[in-house]
């Protein structure tokens, strides 16, 4: 079996293009708070690339292969939890984050969600949910608790990249060196429900072994690649992160800190000056 025939989701396509019109709406609007030009369509463009990268997870064919490939169902996953989070949260401007947050019991959630310790603890928390047996079996069942496993992974994920990427100084991202000692703590937290997927020997979700078999993949096989690709290609991404926070890090503190070969440079004409001044003037 191949390509699962081509179908359309029009209730999500619907809900996506309605986002993203009221995103493009509210920041034309919002044109007078003072950004920069080049600022806001940079924004518009990252907050745009994270809607099509939900489009394309709730979409033909990954939506529909994701059903019959568990290998697939975990891509769809890290495209809800850690591809467009970043890109969303990038997107926001400040103003528009702050009239959402404004509502004061929705502030006080967020802010406590948003700890380091407690976002890693909710992300991990729904990661193991999302992948508990019953879980898969129901959201392979049902419809609606489909789309809802979609909203809490989608949350999760904007949950736990807010302290990498919040643009509030009221509510500020970890300093990079915390950044990037979180992203290494949640780089090896998946490991662990991946392991029993790559390793283990008995199929873990029976109702993929009774799904249609695509391109002639064993149930056990898809569900090695799965743990293949939550261990792998979701930690090299995180990775990824942590190289490109290191080196803009460093470029920063190259740029802004102390150079000590400048400073030695000062130190050497401010003595050479102090020594002048101390000379007796010569009659």
């Amino acid at each position: 079996m191949g390509l699962p025939p081509f179908h359309v989701h029009p209730q999500v396509i619907v809900l996506l293009v309605g986002v993203e019109l009221a995103y493009l709406t509210a920041v034309r609007h919002g044109r007078l708070a003072g950004s920069d030009g080049d600022g806001r369509r940079r924004r518009a463009a990252l907050f745009s690339s994270g809607m099509l990268v939900l489009l394309a997870a709730t979409s033909w064919p990954i939506h529909d292969l994701a059903e019959d490939l568990f290998s697939v169902h975990m891509v769809q996953h890290l495209l809800f939890e850690l591809v467009a989070p970043p890109l969303l949260i990038a997107g926001m401007p400040a103003w528009m984050l702050r009239a959402l947050l404004r509502p004061r019991p929705v502030e006080v959630v967020v802010r406590f969600l948003t700890r380091p310790l407690v976002a890693l603890i909710v992300f991990n928390a729904v990661l193991l949910l999302i992948h508990w047996p019953a879980v898969v079996e129901l959201q392979l069942r049902s419809e609606a608790a489909h789309d809802l496993l979609h909203v809490l992974m989608l949350v999760s994920g904007l949950v736990m990249w807010w302290p990498v990427m919040s643009p509030l100084p009221e509510m500020p991202a970890l300093s990079p060196p915390a950044q990037m000692m979180y992203l290494f703590f949640q780089s090896l937290a998946p490991t662990i429900p991946a392991s029993f997927l790559t390793f283990g020997s008995t199929l873990l979700y029976p109702a993929y072994a009774a799904a249609p078999r695509v391109w002639g993949i064993s149930a056990l096989s898809d569900q090695l690649v799965a743990g293949l690709i939550m261990k792998i290609a979701g930690g090299l991404y995180l990775w990824g992160f942590i190289a490109v926070i290191f080196f803009r890090w460093h470029d920063r503190e190259e740029r802004e800190g102390w150079d000590a070969l400048a400073l030695h440079g000062v130190q050497r004409d401010v003595r050479a000056g102090l020594a002048k001044k101390a000379e007796p003037s010569r009659p």
